[in-house]
């Protein structure tokens, strides 16, 4: 409890100390809220098979593609497949992804995600067989293979089951061998471009005005120049070194900005208001209309010696309660404020999130609200 203290107390303090409160800004590298055009991460794809399985494979019969991959893998290995058809389930078809990172050199080895695409019931204890990924240009980038990794456990019996996690998915780590490098170079490159994580003009330009800072001390002048929200380019000095350029510039300090949002998530009750949310002054009332219905059916019995039947007769008891505060005024100058007003009204997540939406309708939410 005492930790936790301390670590609020610690967090509030860096808060006021930068700003962030007053005015919804942060102090972050450039590295954590831009990355480089050049070194973005490329998909991989492949298709291939799991074998080793317990008796939880794909059935053959309803998943023929795996029993036409399995005959073509045995004849690539020199075994004849002619005559008879396998009933085995220890053999799963799958769909092998995974992303090829930046600048990524021949003989590393990357993760790989495998999910099955019959209807295998589990790839627990599966081995991946030598799969090929390619990129969207067809070219073959990495093999993988290796043993499956599968979080999830599934348990059944003749009258129940119990399942936790996935088990038809799983992951292989370091399965994948990069065979083929990219062909760009880093220092092939004329000049750098930084895109934004999270797209900002205010961000960009301030982005631009600490590189240009750090390269007029430097090398005598401005190099960087803020294209739009997103992307930030930055020239290549004659006597600079790529590399050792885009270290320094990726640790440079930049005031963040974000826009004014409120995301709600229904479904979870989750509500995340940013630090730039403002609230006009407004009256609130918030009231629950709770009807509760019991059936209380009752038996009768007939009288003696009258030839009576036994009946069922129903009985119905509705309760109605309605719940409701009296009118609260919300104004929210700042995070701190609008969020106390909003615990004053003493409603659930659910009733907060009527009520922003409320607030958003009579147009006094002064921010974006996304809802998920």
């Amino acid at each position: 409890m005492r930790l936790s203290l301390f670590l609020t107390a610690l967090v509030t303090a860096f808060a006021l100390a930068t700003g962030a409160f007053a005015t919804g800004t942060t102090v972050s590298r450039i590295k954590d809220i831009a990355s480089l055009q050049s070194g973005r991460d490329n998909q991989l794809i492949g298709y291939g098979l799991v074998v080793g399985l317990q008796g939880t494979g794909d059935s053959l019969r309803s998943s023929p593609f795996t029993e036409q991959s399995m005959r073509a893998m045995l004849q690539n290995l020199g075994i004849s497949t002619q005559g008879g058809q396998s009933s085995a389930k220890n053999v799963a078809a799958v769909m092998v992804t995974t992303n090829l990172p930046p600048f990524a050199s021949p003989g590393s080895r990357i993760d790989v995600n495998v999910s099955s695409l019959g209807d295998a019931s589990s790839l627990r204890g599966g081995t991946l067989v030598m799969t090929s990924l390619s990129g969207a240009d067809g070219q073959i980038y990495a093999v993988a293979q290796g043993a499956v990794i599968v979080s999830g456990f599934s348990a059944q019996g003749q009258a129940a089951s119990l399942n936790e996690g996935v088990v038809t998915a799983g992951r292989v780590p370091g399965g994948a061998i990069i065979e083929r490098e990219l062909p760009s170079k880093f220092k092939d490159s004329v000049n750098l471009v930084l895109q934004l994580r999270n797209p900002d003009f205010s961000t960009a330009v301030r982005i631009a005005d600490v590189v240009n800072a750090y390269g007029r001390k430097t090398y005598g002048g401005g190099i960087a120049e803020a294209r739009d929200s997103q992307e930030v380019a930055v020239a290549k000095p004659a006597s600079a070194d790529l590399t050792r350029l885009m270290a320094d510039i990726e640790n440079l300090l930049v005031e963040t900005d974000t826009p004014a949002k409120v995301v709600i998530n229904e479904r979870t009750g989750t509500i995340v208001i940013g630090a730039d949310v403002r609230v006009s002054r407004v009256a609130v009332s918030y009231g629950t209309l709770t009807v509760q219905v019991t059936e209380s059916p009752q038996v009768v019995q007939p009288l003696p010696f009258s030839n009576g039947q036994t009946m069922v007769q129903p009985q119905t008891d509705i309760a109605a309660q309605k719940t409701g505060g009296p009118v609260a005024v919300i104004e929210g100058p700042d995070l701190k404020t609008l969020v106390a007003g909003l615990n004053n009204i003493g409603v659930k997540p659910d009733g907060i999130i009527a009520i922003l939406q409320g607030i958003k309708s009579a147009g006094a939410l002064q921010a974006e609200l996304v809802l998920q």
